[in-house]
């Protein structure tokens, strides 16, 4: 046994492993450093693999490793407790001292006796805003968002007026150079001239994408600020001016539609709810809903011109920080970005309002792929519209061209990733979740009638068994499942999935078809 001198005292202690091995007598000797830091299951296969050791002695070994392990190391323990307390029987170490050290570490340690954390900036505006929304202030805060959003609306118009009058003016300009190719100018010409458009869009984008995040930025600050300084005047009783900052301004409140204004488009919708009793003794109620609509339509904010608008907004708003959170799954490819297709188009809806609680959508997507690239790196290493309501959040699913072929079965990734979905709307209080039926946004020639009647009925087999898994993960909570289909889809088709849906969840109410515009 040898001592190694360091900071940390560590003692050399020789392994001896006897085995037989057909007529001969083989013994392993492995000196090992005490305390033992590494993994015991890893040092024994290094051990069988260095030693070439039998594999038929595997677990002897194993357990012979370990067993010398756990004894050694409690012998160590037991002799540097002994040598403690002869230097505290002899005096070398001041027992006061040593109390005062025991306790303040105990302090520190323990959680009944730690110091509470400091809340931080986000928790504090979450609990203020909770409070204030559930307050006659509420009607203050969505006009003072309200307005915040018409500000960026015209910011924007004028960013795509300003991009459509470049265009113009560069599309005449390269109809000129195209007449004269050939005469006056070049292939090469015409190249120079296509990249000095290119860079000229650029310029204008990325001045304008700094002004949106500037006014944003300046927005986000202003508002939580605001927010905050009401909170606390509402805390004195004797302020006077209260009433006065949360008296709702009539000009304000007007749900008529300004002109000239950008308005979505409110197509006609479908839905139809229904009531189910899932479980094999203790049954809990669900909420089941088919719906078509965009799913774009669900992340939109509009304006108080809209009908039933604000009343939406409100009920939005009075859940954000509750445990009855809204979710929605939109179907996207496995590149962590807002460049094309829904991603791109759901990542401008996001820009047309500033968030005021949550971090941008591409400083959330930074987030994303830098726990991408840790998550690689750790494994290479171990080898009627107007009826819709909101959403908190938005799960990314990635999906790939195979979900439009007909043959995927319930072990596709896309229907894994629903149950991995499900399950994280369990352990973070997601009660409301929209899941696109199809598994697609948008209808194409080969999905014909049986298709659709097959992709349904394979989803709603498939969300039924993972509804009935929910009881093991959340203990049997009541929630809301809507299933979507695109606005493209015939009424005859909403009509055959409405009355699948029944027939393989056994509904046991069901409410009227509606049909809103």
């Amino acid at each position: 046994m040898k001592k190694n001198k360091g900071k940390v005292n560590t003692t050399e202690k020789e392994f001896v492993f006897g085995f037989r091995a057909g007529r001969n007598d083989c013994v392993l000797k492995v000196p090992l450093q005490f305390p033992v830091q590494e993994n015991v299951s890893d040092l024994h296969g290094r051990l069988m693999l260095l030693h070439k050791i039998p594999c038929f002695v595997e677990n002897e070994l194993r357990s012979t490793l370990s067993m010398f392990i756990e004894s050694e190391t409690i012998q160590d323990y037991d002799r540097e407790a002994e040598l403690a307390l002869q230097r505290l029987t002899t005096g070398e170490v001041d027992i006061n001292q040593l109390t005062n050290t025991w306790a303040k570490t105990y302090s520190e340690t323990t959680l009944e006796h730690a110091r509470p954390e400091e809340p931080s900036w986000d928790e504090d505006f979450a609990d203020v805003y909770h409070e204030l929304i559930h307050s006659p202030a509420s009607d203050t805060l969505l006009n003072l968002e309200h307005n915040y959003f018409v500000s960026v609306s015209e910011l924007i118009s004028e960013r795509d007026m300003e991009l459509k009058k470049l265009q113009e003016r560069q599309a005449t300009e390269m109809d000129k150079v195209m007449q004269e190719l050939g005469k006056t100018m070049t292939d090469q010409d015409v190249n120079a001239v296509a990249s000095q458009h290119f860079d000229a869009q650029q310029v204008l984008e990325n001045k304008w994408a700094n002004e949106l995040k500037q006014v944003t930025h300046i927005q986000k600050q202003e508002y939580q600020e605001w927010v905050i300084k009401l909170h606390q005047d509402m805390q004195n009783p004797n302020n006077s001016t209260i009433n006065e900052e949360i008296k709702v301004q009539q000009s304000q409140l007007t749900e008529e539609s300004e002109p000239g204004v950008r308005l979505y488009e409110e197509q006609r919708q479908l839905e139809e709810s229904f009531t189910i009793h899932l479980g094999a003794q203790l049954k809990t109620m669900h909420n089941l809903r088919l719906v078509r609509a965009d799913i774009l339509d669900f992340c939109k904010h509009r304006r108080h011109g809209s009908r039933g608008t604000k009343l939406r907004r409100l009920q939005t708003a009075l859940s954000l920080y509750s445990s009855s959170l809204c979710g929605l799954v939109l179907l996207v490819d496995n590149r962590v970005n807002s460049y094309s297709g829904i991603k791109r188009d759901f990542a401008t809806v996001s820009k047309e309002c500033t968030d005021f609680h949550f971090p941008r959508l591409e400083e959330q997507l930074e987030v994303v792929q830098q726990v991408m690239l840790y998550a690689r790196s750790q494994t290479s290493k171990h080898k009627d519209q107007p009826e819709i309501d909101k959403v908190h959040i938005v799960f990314h699913l990635c999906v790939d061209d195979n979900v439009r072929s007909g043959n995927i079965t319930a072990r596709e990734p896309a229907i894994m990733g629903l149950r991995n979905i499900l399950k994280v709307c369990c352990t973070h209080d997601v009660t409301n979740i929209t899941i696109p039926l199809l598994l697609v946004h948008d209808m194409s020639e080969e999905m014909t009638i049986p298709w659709c009647l097959r992709r349904a009925e394979l989803v709603f087999k498939c969300v039924k068994g993972f509804m009935m898994e929910m009881a093991s993960w959340d203990g049997g909570i009541s929630r809301t499942v809507q299933f979507l289909v695109p606005q493209s889809i015939s009424e005859e088709m909403f009509y055959q999935l409405s009355n699948m849906l029944p027939q393989i969840f056994r509904v046991s109410s069901t409410l009227t078809l509606t049909s809103k515009r």
